[in-house]
């Protein structure tokens, strides 16, 4: 397999992967505390708000790694090859 096929391949997989997670419907992600859903629900406008920059901001965190060892692994990918 070439690596232009490998990459087709993968693009084929992610766009199938996220299409279906776009046409699941949403009870399929609704896998949340009902407490925690119920006192999110009675809060004020601003506690909400709140709520949802404290979400984004935690998201970065991860991305972040993610990013960091993909790319790690995109620089050293033919290390062992140069070795020989």
């Amino acid at each position: 397999m070439t690596r232009n096929q490998l990459f087709a391949l993968i693009l084929v997989v992610l766009a199938t992967a996220s299409g279906v997670a776009l046409l699941a419907p949403p009870e399929v992600a609704a896998q949340g505390c009902p407490l925690c859903y119920q006192s999110a629900a009675a809060c004020s406008p601003h506690a909400i708000r709140a709520l949802r920059q404290g979400i984004l901001i935690l998201m970065f965190p991860p991305a972040f790694i993610c990013f960091g060892i993909t790319g790690l692994a995109w620089r050293r990918r033919n290390l062992h090859n140069r070795n020989s």
